[in-house]
């Protein structure tokens, strides 16, 4: 459905993306997965022809990413990361406007819509800009799709919403790829990885990996340890410090930490943060997460 060939884009002196490659399959739902600043949206806005690469090619459906743009924009949704509907318009009017941009009708595929925009009917004379988050992500999709695209591209679609409004939207993004609509999706979540059928990590611009959310994971090679004492700020700095150390880095309560050698010997560690004076300290093996192999990476390259 989507095949990237050797993409490049700079602004002025800054390289913003380096040697891109990546393929998507019909139905499939790919992740971009990386920091503010990796590169997602560039890539993304080059996908739908709002920019225009420096170097490489792409084809979108077989249509050529420069030669045949309007073609490509026809079989694309997109949805930026910053709510860009008009606010002014309420709901079913945006939604009237976006379906007669595309030459169909609400009742045309509506069906698409069905179960996004039911949640948000009740408020179709609202304003869109006097709506929450939450009603507003759900807006912004239902534009997104209603001239029935075969691909779907979100850039940080759940950026600024709550957790409960999170797991909804990607509840809803597992429906539509059962309608064989390919998913293109960015975001800045790594907890968000896994619910995607492949993953490109990204960092300043390069693929650190692509994968399956599963086989990332597994190539992760190394003894992982979480580590808490009574002073994580202090700990942090002595872990960093500490000879065997070979990386240690803050998640939520606990520091994850792999040891030089690949070692994970705990009575080892436990008499040095004794000998620092720690009191309340735990130390225990744990399975690495989509965040520890992207941490991992970015210190292989």
């Amino acid at each position: 459905m989507i095949k990237v060939q050797n993409i490049h884009k700079s602004y002025a002196d800054v390289k913003a993306l380096k040697d891109i490659s990546f393929n998507v399959s019909k139905g499939e739902l790919f992740g971009f997965i990386g920091p503010d600043g990796a590169g997602k949206t560039t890539l993304l806005r080059i996908l739908t022809t709002l920019l225009l690469a420096d170097e490489g090619s792409a084809k979108v459906n077989g249509y050529d990413l420069v030669k045949d743009y309007l073609k490509i924009r026809k079989i694309v949704g997109y949805m930026p990361g910053k709510f860009s509907l008009y606010q002014d318009l309420t709901v079913l009017e945006n939604l009237e406007f976006f379906a007669t941009v595309f030459g169909t009708t609400i009742d045309e595929n509506y069906d698409l819509i069905k179960d996004i925009y039911s949640q948000i009917e009740p408020f179709k004379h609202r304003r869109a800009g006097k709506l929450s988050g939450g009603m507003k992500q759900k807006l912004a999709l239902s534009c997104a799709l209603i001239h029935k695209p075969k691909i779907l591209i979100l850039d940080e679609p759940t950026t600024g919403v709550d957790a409960v409004s999170r797991k909804e939207f990607w509840d809803i993004l597992k429906n539509i790829q059962k309608k064989d609509i390919s998913i293109l999706v960015s975001t800045p979540y790594m907890d968000e990885a896994s619910l995607c059928d492949r993953v490109a990590l990204i960092q300043k611009g390069e693929f650190l990996s692509i994968n399956t959310p599963e086989n990332i994971i597994k190539s992760f090679d190394k003894n992982l340890l979480a580590v808490r004492a009574n002073n994580m700020y202090q700990l942090l700095l002595d872990l960093r410090n500490f000879e065997h150390t070979d990386s240690v880095f803050l998640f939520g309560q606990y520091l994850h930490l792999t040891m030089k050698n690949n070692l994970s010997d705990k009575e080892l560690l436990n008499n040095y943060l004794i000998s620092k004076k720690y009191s309340k300290i735990e130390i225990v093996d744990i399975k690495p997460n989509i965040e520890d192999c992207f941490m991992d990476l970015m210190g292989k390259n």
